[in-house]
């Protein structure tokens, strides 16, 4: 069972660098008045992860909106 996860992970981690080198031509992104250049896999995984922070908080506040509306009976 250990080798089967080792497995995945050194998998994972051999896509995630052929990812990286090949995206790392610098992209430019502008906001407003605001702009900033960066490499393109940084933009993907800095998207990424504040969509996965995003849905981890609508979750709990889901969660919480679901669990405030209950009656509690004794």
């Amino acid at each position: 069972m250990m080798d089967l996860k080792l497995a995945l992970i050194l998998l994972l981690s051999t896509l995630a660098a052929v990812f990286i080198a090949q995206n790392v031509a610098p992209v430019e992104v502008g906001f407003l008045y605001w702009t900033a250049t960066t490499s393109r896999a940084m933009l993907i995984f800095f998207t990424l992860l504040q969509g996965f922070v995003l849905g981890w908080f609508m979750h709990g506040f889901m969660l919480h909106r679901k669990n405030r509306h209950r009656v509690y009976l004794p």
